[in-house]
């Protein structure tokens, strides 16, 4: 029988009703953080009622496990805390239980991965539709079950493609869309490349190049939804249907050292590169089914305003909240905040240090390579330090927020934060 609104509210426990609406609201404020960069990757969480300054001694560790070496961030799906690593021998996809840390499964995907600038796998899995997607450091795309670790299937990106891997390792972060899981692989042709979800197969290829080492961003530019990538010398707007090329955008970096992701701006796209390169505001128009890129502001030499050596800046209100290395890999790096629709710096905290950031409740979350947690409020006003905390090991990693709980890696350990 079917009962109007009204009828079934008024049949409803006053109790039960609010228990509802409570279990609602608690949903509604938690979300996984099911691949790199979070559900938007975009580096910004929708959790609220976090911390506002942190108790003395630092936020809460929940837990805090052995893991292994590696640059991977961590993944947060379905109760599960996922990332990959170097260990034993060989690159692993590893899944903990996301509340207690007590490891779930393990499953090998490659031989372990080494490399002068740093061992290990570097890029982060995603989850979607029960399976998680991984990519290891010397290109091999996995698809694992996501509750028994079982492989389903396996596929030599770089090998299929023809390719070469890249000098500082594969660390394209998979993304997924529809029936297809897409990442840079490089080479003719084949810069980036879409598999089937269900058999690992190659369904289609786009632009010729280095790979680089940013990710595939799912973005929808000049009113159409299209996949952006930055390779290691270009930025392309790609058709995820078919992979067909809708504009590009020259972008050369040294040693194909392009590394953050594209940044989505009102339906336009924003770029940053370590290296002394730069930034630049990409304009994309549409007239009549073609697509046209144009600057609408650059900044792109030893004075940028900002150099995103690996980090991606995270847009709030307007304002890019980043990174700004300064020289070719160089020690000083600043904490930078820019107008976004100018391109002009807004404020600067000057030798911050290196570090990552997300964006989540009205702060900055940043994870600093020295091993801290740095809580600061976003605000154009100027920096405005909240909490200060050294809770793990050296990392490269931004924070996976998720459950009012962080998660971060070193190479040693997987720890979990309490952020509420």
């Amino acid at each position: 029988m079917f009962w109007p609104r009204s009828n079934m509210r008024s049949l409803m426990h006053p109790s039960i009703h609010v228990l509802i609406v409570m279990l609602i609201g608690c949903c509604s404020a938690q979300a996984d953080w099911p691949q790199f960069l979070g559900e938007d990757r975009n580096g910004t969480s929708q959790e609220t009622g976090l911390l506002d300054a942190f108790p003395a001694g630092g936020p809460e560790v929940v837990w805090r496990v052995p893991g292994g070496v590696g640059m991977s961030a961590v993944t947060i799906a379905d109760g599960l805390a996922i990332t990959t690593l170097n260990d034993s021998g060989k690159q692993w996809l590893v899944a903990f239980d996301a509340k207690t840390g007590e490891r779930a499964w393990q499953t090998g995907l490659a031989a372990e991965y080494k490399n002068g600038q740093g061992d290990g796998p570097r890029a982060t899995a995603a989850v979607s539709g029960g399976v998680v997607y991984a990519f290891t450091g010397d290109g091999v795309l996995c698809a694992v079950d996501q509750k028994t670790g079982e492989l389903v299937w396996r596929t030599d990106a770089v090998q299929l493609c023809r390719a070469s891997e890249s000098e500082y390792g594969m660390s394209s972060s998979p993304l997924v869309v529809g029936q297809s899981v897409i990442v840079h692989v490089g080479g003719s042709g084949t810069s980036v490349a879409a598999f089937g979800t269900s058999n690992g197969q190659l369904q289609w290829s786009a632009g010729s190049g280095p790979a680089g080492y940013s990710s595939p961003t799912l973005m929808t530019v000049a009113g159409k939804q299209q996949i952006v990538s930055m390779t290691g010398d270009k930025v392309l707007g790609i058709d995820p249907n078919d992979g067909a090329v809708l504009w590009t955008y020259d972008f050369p970096t040294p040693y194909a050292c392009n590394t953050a992701n594209p940044v989505s701006v009102d339906g336009d796209v924003f770029i940053s590169a370590g290296e002394n390169h730069g930034c630049v505001f990409i304009d994309v128009e549409q007239n009549g089914g073609k697509f046209e890129a144009k600057e609408h502001w650059a900044s792109v030499n030893s004075k940028s305003v900002m150099r995103n050596e690996w980090q991606t800046s995270v847009l709030i209100d307007g304002y890019l909240y980043g990174f700004d290395n300064v020289g070719a890999a160089g020690p000083t790096t600043h904490l930078t905040c820019i107008d976004a629709e100018t391109g002009e710096t807004v404020w600067r905290k000057t030798r911050f240090g290196k570090g990552n950031l997300v964006y989540a409740d009205g702060k900055l979350w940043i994870t600093t390579m020295d091993g801290e947690l740095v809580l600061v409020k976003v605000t154009p006003d100027g920096y405005q330090e909240l909490g200060r905390a050294k809770l793990f090991g050296r990392t490269r990693q931004s924070l996976s927020i998720a459950g009012g709980l962080g998660y971060i890696r070193d190479n040693q350990e997987v720890v979990c934060i309490k952020l509420r």
